[in-house]
Formats: structure tokens, sequence, C-alpha cells
């Protein structure tokens, strides 16, 4: 793989960018705040905007990192809806996996995760953010196989996943950062301009 960092990309009716410091407010506001946004999430919602301006502050130190992929979900007028991201999977060695390609390097295995208001659902721009990514990942990087899973109470999630491309694969069950057992099914997708 050919790690090329936060790269800004575009589609038809968004942009991804790298977030800044000053994003906190409306981050918060947007959907880092709302417990109906975050509640199949592994994060617990924000208890107030300084929490979501700590974690900024955070991200923006990483961006300089080659390896560190999380972009902030803009509409064309400029206005931020969300969140997307790449990351290196915690827990692929986990049980089940029925199509892990023998001679895939634990290293190359990577996941996508994302967050968007709850104003903005239903509209497809999860779908379009998730695409953009997709071709990002797999085209620019080169990554060869991609897993991801979701809440099985979180059923829209899945239509995102599935309308992606991804193939369902087990059941499973993630945990929340404080540990708490979330339920859910598990997806990857191989690089379609690679042989597996």
């Amino acid at each position: 793989m050919e790690h090329l960092g936060t790269v800004p990309l575009s589609t038809p009716r968004l942009n991804l960018r790298r977030l800044t410091f000053d994003d906190c407010r409306t981050m918060f506001d947007n959907w880092a705040g709302d417990p109906l946004v975050t509640r199949y999430l592994r994060w617990d919602a924000h208890r107030d905007w300084t929490v979501t301006a700590e974690y900024l502050y955070e991200v923006e130190k990483h961006y300089c990192d080659p390896t560190f992929y999380n972009w902030g979900i803009c509409l064309k007028d400029g206005t931020l809806i969300g969140t997307i991201g790449v990351v290196p999977a915690e827990r692929i060695a986990a049980e089940g996996w029925q199509t892990l390609p023998a001679d895939l390097c634990t290293t190359d295995i990577w996941e996508p995760g994302y967050a968007l208001g709850r104003t903005w659902w239903g509209h497809g721009y999860a779908t379009e953010a998730m695409a953009a990514v997709l071709d990002f990942w797999f085209a620019r990087v080169g990554g060869p196989w991609l897993s991801i899973c979701h809440a099985i109470e979180n059923p829209a999630s899945g239509r995102v996943i599935e309308k992606s491309g991804f193939t369902y694969d087990h059941d499973a069950v993630y945990h929340k950062y404080d540990g708490t057992p979330v339920p859910c099914r598990a997806y990857y997708k191989n690089n379609p301009n690679k042989e597996m």
C-alpha cells in the first residue's frame, strides 16, 4: 500500500476535507452531541462542545501522518454534516471470518467508519461519501481488503454498507470503548483492481 493521508476528495454533492479545531461547535451541534447519532457507535455523545474541541485538537495533530485517514463530510455549500475515516482493524483476529484471504497480512486490514448528523439521514450522503473513500482507498492507496460492521439494531447502516458493495460474512460482537458488547454483522470488500 502507498499511504497518502487525508487528502481532499469530492463527489457531485460533497467535499471531503480535513477537520480543524474551528469545526468543534458545528461538529458538536450537528452530530457529536446527539445521542441518537452515536447510540450505535463505539463512542458516546459528547457532553459539551469542549469534548469535541479536545477530540479535534488530537485529530489535527495526526494529519501529518500518511497513515491517518479522517475526513469531514461537507455539502458543496461548506456545511459540515459528518465524518468518515479508515482505521486499522483492531479486531481482525476475532473468530468467524469466512473469506479472509490466507495470504493477507494483518497490517493490510483496515476498516471504514462514518457518522452523519440526523438532519442529513436518508439522502444518500453516507453512501456517496463511502464511494469516494473506497475509490481512493483501492485505486490510490492500493489497499487489498476492507472489513466493516454495523450493529444489528441499526439496519440503516447496513443498507449503506451493502449499497457500497460490501459482502456479508458473519455475525459477531464488537465492543464500545466502554466495553459494552454490541451484536453486529460483519462485511468485507476486496480491492476490485487486484486479484485476491
